[in-house]
């Protein structure tokens, strides 16, 4: 419309004196007529911004409320955890290194202050790494850290490796760990969480008949949730993987020995450092079925990967390796005992 009125200037010289009056209202009424319909268009253009300018904002004031909800509801389970903390006193914690124990460990020295300890077990069960990575934590934090020397494989029972091998190995581990909570004046504490309930878990029967405290259990507080958590205190274990204690490896009835332990914690050392996330090397005899995350498992068919595992598992001392389709799960060891 703005082009038409402005074409209409020119055109007006081509018309008789006579008519050059009524022609010239003509054009200037084509301008107008121009001006209007390009203020129009302007206007229906800053309509449409405005529209969708203010749907953003509504949007995004919307996320900020979610945000803020959630934040606090964050922040709420965090201040009910402090809350238990402050009602036990003087605490040692039961500390793996392990995504539970880490954030319990952290909630407790920010709590408690010095009145925080953690124990830490040093045995052929846990993974070499959890150990050092449980030793730089404390030390970073300045959390005075405590170690039990505990050989598994010597309690009655438990190289037989029975269904209840948990119950057995836990008992007597905290049962020293208790001992040591008393020398301190302390209270022992344990990670376990809401999610732990819903697996076949003996080792949870042992601790309550020790009358071990598992404070993220009576916050009720899920795995999810204790991520998020250590998430906002910025602990390195946020988004690490979740790893049982090595003896869970073994198919239930197959002999535990400190051999088998070295084997599977070498192996699964090596998937570590080849970049899995999260992984099993489960023991049947003298095959090694390796559990990788499903989006991983076609990582570890490809050459070179499919040798280096290959040679690193057999000269850890299995004859077979094999890849479990299913992928990655945990407590597959269990299935069996469900099908019983």
């Amino acid at each position: 419309l703005v082009f038409t009125g402005i074409l209409a200037i020119p055109t007006l010289s081509y018309y008789s004196t006579a008519e050059e009056d009524v022609l010239k209202v003509e054009g200037i009424l084509t301008i107008v007529d121009g001006l209007t319909g390009m203020i129009l268009a302007i206007t229906i253009a800053l309509g449409v911004w405005l529209y969708f300018q203010r749907k953003e904002l509504r949007t995004q004031v919307e996320l900020n409320e979610r945000c803020i909800k959630e934040q606090t509801g964050q922040y709420h389970l965090l201040y009910e955890k402090q809350q238990e903390l402050r009602r036990l006193g003087s605490v040692l914690v039961a500390f793996s290194g392990g995504v539970d124990s880490t954030f319990l460990l952290q909630a407790a020295h920010l709590t408690l202050g010095d009145k925080a300890l953690a124990v830490t077990a040093r045995s052929g069960v846990v993974p070499q790494r959890d150990i050092a990575e449980a030793e730089e934590f404390c030390r970073k934090q300045g959390i005075r850290h405590l170690y039990f020397d505990f050989d598994e494989l010597q309690v009655p029972g438990f190289a037989k490796n029975p269904p209840d091998r948990c119950y057995i190995c836990k008992k007597t581990l905290f049962s020293n760990f208790l001992r040591i909570a008393q020398e301190n004046g302390a209270v022992l504490c344990e990670g376990s969480n809401m999610d732990d309930l819903g697996d076949y878990r003996p080792g949870l029967k042992a601790l309550a008949e020790l009358n071990v405290q598992s404070p993220l259990r009576t916050a009720e507080l899920m795995k999810e949730e204790i991520r998020l958590l250590s998430h906002k205190l910025q602990l390195p274990t946020w988004d690490k993987p979740s790893f049982a204690c090595l003896a869970s490896r073994f198919v239930y009835g197959e002999r535990i020995t400190a051999e088998k332990l070295a084997a599977v914690d070498k192996a699964e050392q090596l998937l570590w450092e080849l970049g899995f996330k999260q992984f099993r090397v489960r023991v049947h005899g003298s095959l090694a079925r390796v559990e990788l995350l499903p989006e991983q498992l076609e990582l570890a068919v490809v050459e070179p990967m499919r040798s280096t595992i290959y040679k690193v598992l057999k000269a850890a001392g299995f004859a077979y390796v094999a890849l479990d389709l299913q992928g990655y799960r945990t407590g597959s060891m269990n299935e069996t005992l469900k099908q019983d």
